[in-house]
């Protein structure tokens, strides 16, 4: 499958499923995105497929659903990019903003990473490789957005909060995304 994406000056990207999340607010004045970070989420843990993604980074999951849901379900987080595995993208938050995806974090010494990154999970988890339509689909998005920012280095949530995060996890191939000409500094 060929992903072709385009990125519209409001920072929406096409063509992608485009749902609203709510957690997300105004990067700070004179902040350029310089960080990819992925991560990866399933919900319910380790299970794929479902609305519970979705339901998490719009503050609809349902708390009675799963017993994991009512753990997480009053988290206010997203992410910028969520993709499935079968490749296809969901955009929760433009690009120009910020979303609530790294939490505490830190990166070359500089805290806040949600100010300068953008945020992109894959649905998967610690324990599962991911599929080759997600690698291609993170590629070629990641390729768009380099054209589009000074992105400089790609890391896992697990490198910008180490001892607190651990994805995207071990089955995680970073050589698989060196094609997006962006280095992974471990």
């Amino acid at each position: 499958m060929a992903f072709i994406f385009n990125m519209a000056s409001d920072g929406w990207v096409h063509p992608a499923t485009h749902v609203r999340s709510p957690n997300t607010d105004t990067r700070p004045e004179g902040s350029l995105v310089e960080l990819l970070v992925v991560h990866n989420i399933s919900l319910p843990p380790n299970q794929f497929g479902g609305p519970g993604v979705v339901q998490l980074f719009t503050n609809t999951l349902p708390p009675d659903e799963h017993p994991f849901y009512a753990q997480v379900h009053q988290l206010r987080v997203s992410a910028h990019f969520f993709i499935r595995r079968d490749g296809e993208l969901v955009q929760f938050v433009s690009c120009l903003d910020r979303a609530w995806h790294a939490g505490v974090s830190s990166w070359r010494g500089r805290a806040r990473c949600n100010d300068f990154s953008i945020g992109v999970e894959l649905e998967g988890s610690d324990f599962v490789p991911f599929t080759d339509l997600q690698y291609d689909c993170l590629t070629q998005l990641g390729r768009l957005l380099r054209r589009h920012f000074p992105i400089v280095d790609v890391q896992g949530h697990s490198d910008i909060a180490p001892g607190r995060k651990t994805d995207p996890g071990p089955y995680f191939d970073w050589q698989r995304i060196l094609d997006m000409g962006v280095p992974h500094v471990a």
